[in-house]
């Protein structure tokens, strides 16, 4: 039986006096070992979204529970323990830091795990093997394809092995191969058993997972399986 690894109910997030609404009365459940895309334009709520899932915002009324955790009842210590262990992020702009070689970028993705440096560099030069990018352990990001500094960034997210992984606009940086490339490896990443959620305004991108929320001002417009012909 399937488990939620993101469970709102009836979430709204609003910001400011008077309050401009980002987020509805959504409802979503995502279960353990899916592959999602959430899916809008631009001021459409999903970035929202993701910091609510992220647990890096909390909701202004509604629930949020994220493997199980209700994210109100957390303290900001318990949340960022949550994010440690148990999620993952890859961002548009891969955040790397220049002058540090692949390799300790990545380790830096346990940086809050209380795991030694020497095993955090190991399991770092196993997740870039993951990535295919076992020959640029030692290489600057700025030595590496905007498709090689991404899939260092993923390699990051889950050095620590977490169950949910989150990737805000992962293509939006890259050319169609890179970004075809970045995507695989997505995949690869849902069959070995992460649940995954993409972030994203690109339609075609979204057509090729196998479930799309698609989210307009603040509220879950449509929710479809099956990869679209």
């Amino acid at each position: 039986m399937t488990r939620p690894i993101v469970e709102l109910n009836g979430v709204t997030r609003s910001y400011g006096s008077p309050p401009t609404v980002a987020l509805n009365g959504v409802d979503l459940r995502i279960d353990e070992g899916e592959m999602v895309a959430i899916v809008g334009p631009s001021g459409s709520g999903k970035s929202t979204m993701l910091n609510i899932i992220g647990s890096l915002d909390r909701a202004s009324s509604g629930s949020a529970a994220i493997a199980g955790h209700d994210i109100a009842g957390l303290s900001d210590a318990a949340l960022s323990a949550l994010r440690a262990h148990t999620i993952g992020f890859v961002f548009q702009q891969f955040h790397l830091a220049d002058g540090v070689s692949a390799l300790d970028n990545v380790a830096t993705g346990l940086l809050y795990t209380g795991t030694p440096p020497r095993e955090r560099r190991r399991l770092a030069a196993i997740a870039l093997e993951r990535v295919g990018l076992g020959d640029r352990l030692l290489h600057d990001p700025r030595q590496l394809s905007g498709g090689e500094r991404q899939r260092v960034a993923i390699a990051r997210a889950v050095v620590g092995e977490p169950r949910l992984l989150l990737a805000d606009e992962p293509t939006g940086s890259l050319d169609t191969r890179s970004g075809a490339g970045v995507m695989e490896i997505l995949g690869e990443l849902n069959r070995s058993g992460t649940t995954v959620v993409v972030i994203t305004h690109d339609q075609s991108l979204a057509e090729r997972m196998p479930r799309r929320v698609r989210i307009r001002d603040g509220e879950i417009v449509a929710d479809e399986r099956g990869v679209a012909a």
